[in-house]
């Protein structure tokens, strides 16, 4: 799990902080009530984890429990992978 917190830490900074300080984003920071990223970064998101991780987000799993922190994103793989 530890690595995979490294990677969508990493893929975060990229791609919706940019030149933040590593310290802005805690694991258990909401993406969404601070704005880190919207609904279109939503889908930006997905499109990465299924490519990155090899796995199919569904619909139903569309969900903020899912995809809105580091630590939200690293439980949901290793539930995905699991299965």
């Amino acid at each position: 799990m530890e690595e995979n917190i490294a990677t969508i830490r990493a893929f975060i900074f990229e791609s919706f902080l940019f030149d933040a300080n590593d310290d802005l984003l805690q694991n258990d920071t909401s993406f969404l009530d601070e704005g880190i990223i919207d609904s279109t970064g939503v889908l930006e998101l997905v499109d990465w984890l299924e490519e990155r991780f090899g796995i199919s987000v569904e619909d139903d799993e569309l969900v903020p429990e899912n995809l809105d922190s580091v630590n939200a994103l690293a439980a949901f793989i290793d539930r995905k992978k699991s299965n």
